[in-house]
């Protein structure tokens, strides 16, 4: 069975973050940005299999292609931005449990911050002691929980078919609509998760080796990233409809739990609580994905490895000093996705100029359609990253 490393990449692109921007799209403007999150969707799909290939055909991931090329001074500058953005990760992934938490169970946002990273170390615990094979299971199954938890709602209100087709359309519909659409991108391109995919498919399957062996593995890699960057589309597709069918023009509907109370009453408490269950799931899982791809950072930027779990208490810290302060969870949650803008260019840029480097690619560089493909879509995240940042400060 070669699939599996593009679902754990997947969970970035279903985790908290991509909640509150999923909601508040479809609250604000019904079907009208459907097309962003579909485009979205193939952008990052291209990404992540450009990701694995390079672990795949290199030997090596992004972070130590990266550190074997950088002087000392620019690898850990680069470090330095790369762990910040992966601080900023972890925010909105504890956050997100920590408000499941509290939907679920009426725990406090600290107690259930604490939860969550605990739960996560369980999770890392399995990917230490029995490979990586099990820790991908326990993350496929929160997936699927992930997947049921979203778009249960779906199957009690389902979306006009016609307004879903018409959303494809791309448009926007004033300042406020391009700076969610914005959000909505940068909470589906992470990071982290171009990071730590060519760690996964390296780590599983080896380098590969030899013109037939490497076609087979690439042809797998191909298959997995379509399925589950697919699945994961279909979430956040699902999230957003679920919002513009049922919370549209609803008040309060900015925040997860002002959300997950309109879903209450217009769906009743049975969705309302399988919809807590998937965003518990999400951020446990996400949570832990993300610890991975810190450390994948780490030994390949800065050519050191610390006990993961001690990595998962760094990380972590952050977090449980925001929810202990009393901030407001999801002006936290938009804030880390405004960060985490920052760090795409940092990730994207150094993917598309070695995966078109023959030297690092051999016979499987980027051909000239896939190139051209690449930097159009490196260039479109970047920008609409930066005018994320500049709308954000501005409005």
């Amino acid at each position: 069975m070669l699939l599996g490393p593009a679902f754990v990449a997947a969970i970035a692109y279903v985790d908290p973050g991509n909640v509150a921007a999923n909601l508040t799209g479809g609250a604000r403007y019904g079907y009208l940005l459907v097309w962003v999150l579909v485009a979205a969707n193939l952008m990052a799909g291209l990404v992540q299999y450009q990701s694995a290939k390079l672990g795949l055909v290199s030997g090596h991931t992004l972070p130590e292609l990266l550190g074997q090329r950088l002087r000392p001074v620019s690898r850990r500058a680069f470090w330095v931005q790369a762990e910040l953005v992966a601080i900023a990760t972890d925010l909105a992934e504890v956050i997100g449990g920590a408000i499941a938490l509290h939907l679920l169970f009426n725990l406090p946002l600290l107690l259930g911050g604490a939860i969550v990273g605990g739960v996560s170390m369980v999770l890392l615990y399995l990917q230490s002691k029995f490979g990586q094979r099990p820790f991908e299971a326990v993350i496929i199954g929160l997936l699927a929980i992930i997947a049921i938890g979203f778009l249960a709602g779906l199957a009690v209100s389902p979306p006009d078919g016609a307004q879903v087709l018409g959303g494809l359309v791309p448009r926007f519909d004033g300042t406020d609509s391009v700076l969610l659409a914005a959000s909505m991108l940068g909470a589906t391109v992470m990071p982290h998760a171009i990071y730590v995919h060519s760690a996964l498919a390296r780590d599983r399957h080896g380098k590969a080796d030899g013109i037939e062996g490497t076609s087979r593995l690439l042809r797998a890699t191909r298959w997995d990233v379509i399925i589950a960057l697919g699945l994961a589309g279909l979430v956040n597709i699902g999230m957003l409809l679920l919002a513009a069918v049922n919370l549209r023009g609803v008040t309060g509907v900015d925040t997860i739990e002002g959300a997950h109370a309109a879903i209450s009453d217009t769906l009743g408490t049975g969705v309302a609580l399988v919809f807590a269950i998937g965003l518990l799931a999400s951020g446990l899982a996400s949570t832990s994905v993300g610890s991975y791809a810190g450390a994948t950072i780490m030994a390949g930027l800065l050519k050191r490895r610390i006990p993961i779990f001690a990595r998962r208490i760094i990380t972590l810290i952050p977090a449980l000093l925001v929810l202990g302060l009393g901030a407001d969870p999801t002006q936290a949650l938009v804030i880390s996705q405004v960060a985490l803008s920052f760090g795409i260019p940092f990730a994207l840029v150094p993917l598309l100029r070695l995966t078109n480097d023959r030297t690092v690619m051999g016979e499987s560089v980027n051909r000239p359609v896939v190139r051209v493909l690449l930097t159009i879509i490196v260039g479109l995240v970047v920008c609409l990253n930066l005018a994320l940042i500049y709308l954000t400060i501005t409005t």
